[in-house]
């Protein structure tokens, strides 16, 4: 199947056209911002004006204005294609690259840039990369003194060493063209936008009261 993946999240820009699980086509860059000027340009310089059967699009957490860019052009592109939109996790896929190079048991831990000073964060199982909790928003400061993985991988993480953690940062922003390698079970077969803040933002410690209460539940 061929297949447009589209990544505006993050500070990267990032558009792929793959067949089935090869990547036809890609561009990737740090950008910054412009994200709604520089896409669709970006998608008509791929093969065939980056045409699919299928479109994937990274719908967060991360950046509010870079999400709503990719989930409306991928979303305006399915309907004129007649062709299903299907989103994933910013998260998810830096932790499928962190996976290639993480060699270890410990589940892959991956913070991203959020706003107002805190940082978007996951850890997911390395086997088949199972999120082992719902993604969060947690001041820095905060997740600088009580995260404990030895590693920590994704935009974030340069962020998170500065700020006091005591592990290794290993920076990384989500790539287009590796999220048709992602299993199939994290993907979003209604695509809608995961902002990441709010009312559901706590601390390593509240999660892991709500993970001890819930183990006692069942």
């Amino acid at each position: 199947m061929r297949t447009l993946v589209i990544d505006t999240a993050t500070e990267a820009l990032s558009v792929a056209l793959c067949d089935d699980d090869r990547c036809i086509a890609a561009f990737h860059e740090i950008v910054g911002r412009g994200h709604a000027e520089q896409l669709m340009p970006r998608v008509a310089a791929l093969p065939e004006g980056g045409r699919a059967e299928r479109i994937l699009v990274d719908t967060g957490p991360g950046s509010f204005t870079g999400v709503r860019v990719g989930l409306a052009a991928a979303r305006a592109l399915g309907y004129a294609w007649n062709v299903p939109v299907v989103g994933y996790s910013a998260l998810a896929l830096v932790a499928l690259a962190a996976r290639r190079t993480h060699n270890s048991a410990e589940p892959i831990t991956v913070v991203m840039t959020g706003g107002h000073g805190e940082l978007f964060w996951q850890q997911f199982a390395v086997q088949d990369l199972a999120p082992l909790a719902p993604p969060v928003s947690t001041p820095i400061s905060v997740l600088a003194g009580q995260l404990d993985s030895p590693l920590v991988y994704g935009s974030g993480a340069t962020a998170l060493v500065a700020a006091g953690y005591k592990g290794r940062a290993v920076p990384l922003h989500p790539e287009a063209a590796d999220a048709v390698a992602l299993p199939p079970a994290l993907f979003q077969e209604e695509a809608g936008a995961v902002y990441g803040r709010g009312a559901d933002a706590m601390t390593v410690a509240q999660r892991q009261t709500l993970a001890v209460v819930g183990q006692r539940d069942e």
